[in-house]
């Protein structure tokens, strides 16, 4: 099982690439941003691009992957977007991820500025989108669909071949969006009350045999060893931090600490 830590990119830009310098040299394997324009009003949180962010820590780090875990591709040009996804591979020498999803919450983030904000619009969107990066990262693209028409040819191609992985968010209990990420290269198992426990993430994954190297990325609940996690199928456990208190000093005490730490 591979470890990872996930940022919320809501203090300075500084601060957050040195967190992932950090990581990788205490031996974690993956540096990962979350993705949002407000997140909650109330917490008046200054939010900084996950993109530009991650093409800085890509030119200060050598090993660790890194990605947005996740963004909403509902509110995203999927172009503009398979266009990051190339730079940012070919900025880290082929360490790129991409992880997806529906988005939350649907209010700051998607209403307050005029995006999709249905739960239905945005799993359409969604679906269509992941079919219009994938072409463009694997090459020509000709796709005529319901919100999107691109004729297009995108160079370079990634490094990474035929692309980076895609990692799909999925809302447990529903099985929609489970089946989504089946047909994809992983899985992020959430819940958006909790962090999920080892027996939350077996009973949603399933019994049914998994897509060769799928990922079963998971957030870690405190006090849970690692071990029950593996043991439930998690191939990746991403530890992070809600953004409120002095979040920035006790993450970069848990990286710090490396991934056997906690």
């Amino acid at each position: 099982m591979r470890t990872a830590v996930s940022l919320p990119p809501f203090t300075d830009p500084a601060t957050l690439v040195d967190m992932a310098v950090d990581a990788e040299r205490a031996g974690w394997d993956g540096v990962f941003l979350w993705d949002h324009m407000v997140l909650v009003r109330d917490l008046r949180l200054d939010v900084h691009d996950p993109w530009v962010l991650l093409g800085a820590m890509a030119r200060e780090t050598e090993r660790v992957l890194l990605g947005p875990l996740v963004t909403p591709l509902a509110r995203r040009r999927p172009w503009t977007l398979a266009r990051e996804v190339i730079t940012l591979d070919h900025l880290s020498g082929g360490r790129a991820v991409l992880g997806v999803g529906l988005g939350e919450p649907a209010d700051a983030d998607f209403t307050a500025f005029g995006e999709a904000s249905g739960d239905r619009e945005r799993a359409a969107l969604l679906d269509e989108g992941l079919e219009v990066v994938d072409g463009l990262l694997r090459g020509p693209l000709d796709h005529d669909g319901e919100a999107y028409h691109v004729h297009a040819e995108l160079l370079p191609r990634p490094v990474q071949a035929p692309r980076p992985p895609i990692w799909v968010a999925a809302v447990a209990p529903h099985p929609r969006p489970m089946a989504r990420a089946r047909r994809w290269d992983g899985v992020v198992p959430i819940s958006l009350d909790h962090q999920m426990t080892p027996d939350e993430v077996g009973a949603y994954i399933g019994a049914a045999p998994r897509p060769e190297g799928w990922d079963v990325v998971v957030n870690r609940a405190p006090g849970i060893p690692p071990a029950d996690f593996a043991a439930a199928g998690a191939s990746w456990l991403v530890e992070g931090a809600w953004p409120q208190g002095d979040w920035v000093k006790d993450l970069r005490t848990r990286i710090a600490a490396g991934p056997q730490g906690g």
